[in-house]
């Protein structure tokens, strides 16, 4: 996190339920804070819970503390699944409205919840009535569905787009993505003539200058219009490195991006985990 501005990164992502609040905030307490955008989640309180704007005002109070900072720059509610939108939507958002006029946060955020709702159906509806500033969507070249029915909307909207799920375990562990390709061909989501089992992404290394599958997947995202923000884990300065080379690399060849579209461009269901 300390090596992280000085590589030109300036956004920082946590949540609260991923307990690293309070390392964000150590490690930037030297940084002047306008040099940084702070994002953070809170987790969404039961929908039987008798108060839950209430759970919304203590769960930003405690973020802030943690983080040692008196404002969040995008404050989310966080994995909202199509069973929640409602919910989120009458009992969740007024609070955010609330803390975004106290100035406690910045903008108001949403993370989909992809793993069940990588069609993205919660974030269609709700982006059709203009309830975000801010949205994290599931975006990928194996899934790259929100190119078609959520980046319109957020462009028409004017909403952020923050990217997850650019690189996971398809995308990063060989045999997984082999194993992934395998189960395609198998229900007839993609021809087997198509792919080279053995070697399903070979030609984006061998097409491409990119030196690995993750760097290719991160410059097919960065450089996706519609996309502002591709969000990259890690815990290791060295890997760090890797990931910020790779998203300031050049986009892909178009030649490469076609051949990617007719693979993976129909389907809305992976999740590359």
């Amino acid at each position: 996190i300390k090596q992280a501005p000085d590589l030109g990164v300036n956004f920082l992502d946590t949540a609260q339920n991923y307990g690293t609040e309070p390392v964000v905030g150590k490690a930037t307490a030297g940084i002047p804070r306008e040099r940084l955008v702070i994002s953070t989640k809170k987790t969404l309180p039961p929908t039987d819970h008798r108060n839950p704007q209430e759970e919304i005002f203590k769960g930003l109070e405690q973020s802030l503390k943690a983080i040692g900072t008196e404002y969040i720059d995008v404050y989310h509610l966080h994995g909202v699944e199509p069973k929640d939108y409602e919910f989120a939507k009458n009992r969740l958002l007024p609070a955010m409205r609330r803390l975004k006029e106290q100035g406690k946060i910045r903008f108001i955020g949403v993370t989909e919840g992809f793993v069940v709702d990588p069609s993205h159906t919660m974030l269609e509806e709700s982006l059709k009535e203009s309830l975000w500033d801010v949205v994290m969507v599931g975006f990928s070249l194996l899934n790259p569905s929100a190119r078609k029915n959520i980046f319109p909307l957020t462009t028409k909207g004017g909403v952020g787009v923050l990217d997850m799920f650019a690189v996971r375990r398809a995308l990063s562990q060989a045999e997984r993505l082999k194993s992934v390709c395998g189960e395609l061909v198998a229900k007839g989501a993609i021809k087997k003539d198509a792919v080279d089992l053995n070697e399903p992404l070979g030609f984006l290394l061998k097409e491409t200058d990119a030196a690995t599958l993750p760097e290719a997947a991160y410059r097919f995202c960065r450089h996706a219009p519609g996309v502002h923000v591709v969000l990259t884990g890690t815990g290791n300065p060295a890997h760090l490195k890797e990931n910020v080379a790779a998203i300031l690399k050049p986009a892909l060849p178009r030649t490469a991006l076609d051949r990617l579209e007719k693979l993976f461009g129909g389907l809305d269901y992976l999740t590359g985990n």
